[in-house]
Parts: C-alpha cells; sequence; structure tokens
C-alpha cells in the first residue's frame, strides 16, 4: 500500500489528529519562515547600502519599536508576548550584525576603489 501524501498546505491545527500532521504541518511553517527571515534580511542589506554612515547603522530606538511592535502582533495572535520579545531581541541583534558587515564590506569596496584610481 502506498503511503498517502498530505499537502501541509490543506492543515489546519484545529483539526489535525495525528503527530505525522502537526509535525507536517510545523515543518511547512518553518520553511516559510524562514523564507520570510530570508525576505527580512534583504532589507537589513538594503539599509547597509543605504545609509550614509556606520554610525547609524545601529539604532537602539528603532530596534525597541521593532520589538515592541512584534510584541504588540504576538498578542494579537495569542502567541506569549515575551517569548516574541526574547526571539526578536537575537533576530535584531543579528540583523544588526549583519548590517554592520555588509555595511563595512561596502565602505571597504569604496575605499579600495579610491586607492586603484
Amino acid at each position: 500500500m502506498a503511503a498517502v501524501e498530505i499537502d501541509p498546505a490543506t492543515l489546519n491545527p484545529a483539526t489535525v489528529t495525528t503527530m505525522v500532521e502537526v509535525r507536517l504541518g510545523i515543518d511547512d511553517l518553518d520553511r516559510r519562515i524562514v523564507t520570510l527571515l530570508g525576505d527580512r534580511m534583504r532589507y537589513i542589506e538594503a539599509a547597509a547600502r543605504i545609509k550614509p554612515s556606520r554610525k547609524t547603522v545601529r539604532d537602539e530606538w528603532r530596534k525597541q519599536d521593532v520589538i515592541t511592535k512584534a510584541a504588540v502582533q504576538a498578542e494579537k495572535v495569542d502567541f506569549p508576548p515575551e517569548l516574541v520579545r526574547n526571539i526578536y531581541e537575537v533576530l535584531v541583534e543579528g540583523s544588526i550584525a549583519h548590517e554592520f558587515t555588509k555595511f563595512d564590506a561596502r565602505v571597504g569596496e569604496k575605499s579600495e576603489d579610491a586607492t586603484e584610481n
């Protein structure tokens, strides 16, 4: 007997009845979350390209704003806001580190171009 293929897009946490379905649903969500995080990182890279100086890379006000907005959204969807705050603290700090790397690479490229001319 062939295994039945389950389309994770058709699953609903309120109606699943097996752990196979639960895991398929979670795996599908994780793939989509990571894809969205990749999209988010492209915006971080755009910020590194657009910002005029290294001192503008870290913006504590914006960091707190992002974390607060995420926590508010978590409450709206019945997800623990403190967990979201912790996740977003790590996400935003990692994003800032990535932005510094991209910013420094961009500035380094300009410096190299200037020394070659």
